[in-house]
């Protein structure tokens, strides 16, 4: 099968703004998607009513994308009993699955590990990804911030398709994983890759290109690799970094350069 990507962006990058006029900046600047943050500031956040799922959905449609992915916050790894964090996973599926997006991204959250946990809770909701046909990633983050430790919560359940791995550019660098690495280790069970970059030493992100993780490193070993690039710019995080047309314009140019050509 011949190797693509697929350039999406983040709401994370335009806190507070609508769906129909986040959907709007991504098309502008060349998006094939739209990757929406599920968050109570946010249009778009748990409990959301199902009458407002047909909108939303006409609103990404008639914009001309498709959405890439729903950034959610559950904590599959979290300390606790494991009833709220399965309802949460529940929830966003279900959400996933009303609004017409392929995947929904979760992170570890643990503090002593947590695998075990993990474990049980993805499996817990193993049937409602099957009948939505809704992915899991996992992203590469807090207590599993490399390729190597993401895997051992998706690994067991031997199915890619329904769960894998986001890879964050950032967080396996800093923990001291090379891209060549992580993108071995996770071989098929790589789900879906956000492109960030920050200065060496300083968690404040920058455009892409403009910091010290090695996005060539990364580009050079996802090229036999199809699937979503998104850009997420945390401006939700770090509102006094530069609005999101600058850094977008940075990640559109890497995308360029490096997609695979067919």
């Amino acid at each position: 099968m011949t190797a693509s990507w697929r350039l999406a962006v983040s709401t994370l990058g335009m806190p507070g703004i609508p769906v129909r006029d986040s959907v709007r900046v991504a098309a502008e600047h060349g998006c094939h998607g739209l990757e929406i943050r599920v968050h109570p500031d946010e249009e778009v956040r748990l409990g959301l009513p199902s009458s407002r799922w047909t909108t939303v959905r006409a609103q990404v449609e008639d914009g001309g994308v498709v959405l890439a992915c729903l950034a959610g916050y559950a904590k599959v790894c979290a300390p606790g009993p494991d009833g709220p964090v399965v309802a949460e996973l529940r929830a966003l599926v279900d959400l996933a699955s009303g609004l017409g997006a392929p995947a929904v991204r979760v992170f570890p959250g643990g503090v002593d590990g947590g695998v075990g946990r993990a474990l049980e809770r993805i499996g817990a909701v193993l049937p409602d990804l099957r009948d939505s046909g809704v992915r899991l990633l996992v992203e590469t983050h807090d207590s599993h911030p490399t390729g190597e430790a993401a895997l051992r919560l998706v690994e067991p359940f031997a199915d890619p398709e329904l769960v894998a791995v986001l890879w964050d550019a950032v967080h396996p660098w800093r923990a001291g994983e090379r891209p060549a690495r992580t993108r071995r280790v996770l071989g098929e069970h790589l789900g879906y890759f956000q492109v960030k970059d920050v200065a060496e030493g300083s968690p404040t992100p920058v455009p892409p290109g403009e910091g010290a993780v090695p996005l060539e490193e990364c580009a050079e070993v996802l090229r036999s690799w199809s699937g979503w690039v998104s850009l997420e710019w945390e401006r939700a995080w770090y509102p006094g970094i530069a609005p999101l047309p600058a850094p977008l314009r940075a990640a559109r140019t890497w995308f360029e350069r490096w997609r695979p050509r067919v």
